[in-house]
């Protein structure tokens, strides 16, 4: 899984939101709301997505350990796939 081209993090209100931007706005035409542990995921991923390496970075960030990382990422990578922020 990778991101949908096109699409950024952005602050709007306070709240953290996936948006378009440029023709991914057009493409995307909706804005997604996420919490602090699902933004600092979205600005982690580069490239590929590996969720491995995503959920050993997210435990020495937050106070997680290695199993519900990985849980979390999954859950959230399947939210986004849904959302169509993901692609494969």
């Amino acid at each position: 899984m990778k991101k949908k081209e096109g699409l950024v993090l952005r602050e709007v209100c306070g709240m953290k939101v996936i948006v378009g931007e440029g023709l991914g706005a057009v493409d995307f035409g909706s804005l997604l709301s996420v919490n602090e542990t699902a933004a600092w995921l979205w600005e982690h991923i580069e490239g590929e997505a590996d969720a491995d390496r995503l959920a050993a970075d997210m435990c020495r960030e937050y106070d997680v350990d290695l199993p519900t990382a990985k849980q979390d990422i999954a859950h959230i990578f399947e939210a986004w796939a849904d959302a169509g922020v993901l692609v494969e």
